[in-house]
This record gives C-alpha cells, sequence and structure tokens, in this order.
C-alpha cells in the first residue's frame, strides 16, 4: 500500500505542539485592521488551540 500524503493546505494551517494538540492561527487579522481596536488585534495575534472536533479531522489530514 502507497504511503499516505500530508493535505497540504493543512501543513499550513495547523501546527502539532508537544504534547500533540494542533495550534491554528485566529481569523480576523489580515485585513481591514485600522477601525478596529488594537486590543481585538493583539488578542488576534496569539495562536490558539484548535477545537477538538475540529482536531480529530485536521490530524487525519496531517497523517497523525
Amino acid at each position: 500500500m502507497p504511503k499516505m500524503k500530508t493535505h497540504s493546505g493543512a501543513k499550513k494551517r495547523f501546527k502539532v505542539t508537544g504534547t500533540g494538540k494542533l495550534v491554528h492561527r485566529q481569523a480576523g487579522k489580515r485585513h481591514l485592521n485600522e477601525h478596529k481596536s488594537s486590543r481585538r488585534t493583539r488578542r488576534l495575534a496569539t495562536d490558539a488551540v484548535l477545537a477538538p472536533a475540529d482536531a480529530r479531522k485536521a490530524k487525519r489530514l496531517l497523517g497523525r
């Protein structure tokens, strides 16, 4: 049986932590930031842990 290929879109979007959790960038900080508050843009700058239901799906795409 051939090797399973990693989903290219998923590998660009998710990072696996040492404990096996998936981390992703938060949405809403790409453009139109001028009218958003500094507090909001700072909050969106940090990575967030993927929800368990989504993490299961994303792990499959990453071949884990």
